[in-house]
């Protein structure tokens, strides 16, 4: 997806029409942050941002907003082992790279991961939607 504001806005748009959700200044403030973000940025990193824009903003409603905007598929949770969740704004078929030390996120994609055969004993009890390789190690910086 473009990253102008102008496509910006009309993905979001589209996006909660589709899923019935009020169209609020805090959302569409939050989605263009998070969007314009160079990192997998947490909800604490986009509460101060947002709330540059917007003082009155609580950190809830920025975290409430995030985990309403994955539901929807305008963001994607990135779990952390016992770190604070960071949000991913890119939904195309992706990777991520962790750095153990930075807890830098890195994106790749490799077509081969689509291809990770599903043991037949989680086939016979899970229904997997989505696979999601996450590999940890040092970055390039940290190395």
């Amino acid at each position: 997806m473009k990253h102008d504001k102008a496509a910006v806005e009309t993905f979001f748009q589209a996006k909660c029409r589709d899923h019935g959700l009020k169209i609020t200044p805090q959302r569409l403030a939050i989605y263009r942050e998070l969007v314009k973000s160079k990192e997998h940025p947490s909800a604490e990193i986009l509460y101060k941002r947002v709330k540059k824009k917007l003082p009155n903003i609580s950190f809830d409603t920025v975290y409430r907003t995030l985990l309403t905007l994955s539901q929807v598929g305008l963001t994607r949770v990135v779990e952390g082992t016992g770190e604070p969740k960071r949000f991913d704004p890119h939904m195309d078929k992706h990777h991520h790279m962790k750095c153990i030390k930075c807890n830098a996120i890195i994106d790749f994609q490799e077509d081969s991961y689509e291809r990770i055969e599903i043991p037949s004993r989680i086939r016979k009890c899970f229904n997997v939607l989505n696979k999601i390789v996450v590999l940890e190690g040092l970055c390039q910086k940290c190395n």
